[in-house]
């Protein structure tokens, strides 16, 4: 058997056919593995049948849906290449990626049909010369392919495989939080690697239900999903994240385990009649994209729901580390160890490993790591060094028995008076207060300083004063880490994944600090 992930869904298919492999939350299609299958064989097959050929790279515009995880198997197994594209970019952004990735065939949902009738309006701003529309009939553009009719008469037998091992799986575009969006490359052999190392890791039992909330453009839905297949697991995926929706279907598809980011889970806090659902079959809920604040940990735990820090990137295909349900409170705040297969170091300025305690930059190996950023060999050359060390950009700690502590980004960082000062320590301590619902700190620039920190704060009371804010900092942080200022605004802006974009805030609260 060829190393092809899209052989992963027929071998499933063969094993347990009649078996639930995805359920739609939006439309409630279930689909058994045997349905999946067929569905990527024939679209498989409509893509060859079309002309296109191993190695072309197939865009897919799409929200969480069947068709996007029916594409993903079936460009796989004819040799294609998948370039997921974030569906909140502006159609500048989107015709970008599009034309960086070289992509020529584009698959996208009936949302965005304005959108892509603005790219296709462009003419030769992207390679694209064949449009798929996934949508009503009514609904059909004058220059795309219905997809339903694109399939209909294809025939579901399994394709020839023409792509394997070192052959390229997926491009995907980090969120480009700094300058353009650079493409992470990895191959059918990185990403069978990832679901080794998450299924030697992670507590993943035959017959489990597993709740995707994440799109599917991102690595931390598709690695999960893709490792759902692999293990014979239930999916049950939310078109998009709704907070009591996702209570909801943990009760009634009695959903095993989770991945939410930090800002889902506050959200899903934030229900008025959370206890009212019943939540016995979960086991544990993974957290990622952000360091975890110990108050949502402690929220969840006292509701007997556990949540597990996970650290992982898109470059390393998901996983690097991740705390066991043992530690997950005895080492509340710590993101665990390195997944099987992995290997991690924290490394000082000097390139020489920090001691325990010291906090330096975050490195990750394993053969999970990306093989390249796409036609940017520089950038490849910087992140990984070493003979295959990728440099993370995050700053860490690691404590004498070896659990990781993720502070911030290295970028993020403060220095106000030579001390270096990191946002999450400052962050943690703002989201104590009862009164507080999400925070994000930046540094200004200070005359005296040089930086100082500054709190941006949702607030959950319009009681709630700045001056209260400073105030509930004072005494629980050395004085060169309080800030100096805070203010107050509906909504902070986070990418996909759920990280703050604080270069943005930064923009619209450049400073100077208050004296």
């Amino acid at each position: 058997m060829k190393n092809n992930i899209g052989l992963l869904l027929a071998k499933r298919a063969e094993l347990n056919g009649e078996c639930e492999a995805y359920i739609d939350s939006a439309s409630g299609l279930r689909l058994s593995f045997s349905e999946l299958n067929s569905r990527s064989n024939k679209l498989a097959n409509a893509l060859v049948e079309s002309g296109v050929k191993p190695g072309d790279r197939i865009a897919l515009l799409l929200m969480n849906s069947p068709e996007f995880m029916t594409a993903y198997f079936a460009i796989a197994k004819m040799g294609g290449v998948v370039v997921p594209l974030n569906w909140r970019l502006v159609a500048d952004e989107l015709e970008f990626i599009l034309k960086d990735s070289g992509a020529t065939t584009l698959m996208f949902g009936e949302e965005f049909i304005d959108l892509v009738t603005d790219i296709y309006a462009r003419g030769d701003g992207t390679d694209i010369n064949q449009w798929i529309q996934v949508a009503a009939a009514d609904t059909e553009t004058h220059f795309s392919r219905d997809y339903h009719s694109f399939v209909q008469n294809s025939d579901d037998s399994e394709p020839q495989v023409s792509a394997d091992d070192d052959d390229l799986l997926y491009i995907m575009y980090t969120s480009g939080t700094t300058g353009l969006p650079k493409g992470v490359v990895h191959t059918h052999t990185t990403s069978l690697w990832a679901l080794l190392t998450f299924s030697a890791t992670c507590d993943y039992r035959t017959g489990d239900r597993n709740l995707a909330a994440l799109p599917m453009f991102h690595v931390g839905a598709l690695t999960p999903l893709v490792l759902n297949v692999y293990l014979g697991v239930t999916s049950v995926v939310m078109r998009e994240f709704e907070p009591r929706k996702a209570w909801q279907l943990i009760q009634d598809e009695q959903i095993s385990h989770a991945l939410f980011v930090p800002a889902m889970l506050n959200f899903m806090l934030q229900v008025p009649d959370l206890d009212e659902f019943d939540t016995d079959t979960l086991r544990y809920i993974l957290s990622g994209a952000s360091p975890l604040p110990v108050n949502l940990i402690q929220a969840y735990d006292n509701m007997g729901v556990a949540v597990h820090q996970i650290y992982g990137l898109t470059e390393s295909c998901g996983p690097a580390a991740v705390i066991d349900g043992e530690h997950a409170i005895k080492k509340i705040g710590s993101t665990g160890r390195a997944f099987f297969h992995t290997e991690i170091r924290i490394v000082d300025e000097s390139g020489s490993d920090c001691a325990p305690g010291e906090q330096g930059e975050l490195w990750v190996s394993g053969p999970h790591m990306m093989k390249e950023y796409w036609n940017r060999p520089e950038a490849t050359k910087e992140t990984i060094v070493d003979g295959g060390w990728l440099r993370t950009g995050d700053v860490a700690s690691v404590d004498d028995e070896g659990f990781i502590y993720i502070q911030d980004r290295i970028k993020d960082m403060i220095i106000s008076g030579g001390e270096n000062v990191y946002p999450a320590e400052i962050e943690n301590v703002i989201l104590a207060h009862p009164d507080v619902a999400e925070v994000a700190v930046i540094g200004q620039p200070s005359e005296r300083w040089g930086e100082s920190p500054f709190a941006v704060v949702v607030r959950k009371q319009n009681s709630l004063t700045a001056a209260d804010v400073l105030k509930f900092c004072d005494g629980k942080l050395a004085r060169f880490k309080l800030p100096t200022g805070a203010v107050f605004v509906e909504q902070i802006p986070r990418n996909p994944s759920g990280k703050v974009l604080k270069r943005l805030l930064r923009e619209d609260y450049p400073g100077p600090a208050p004296v």
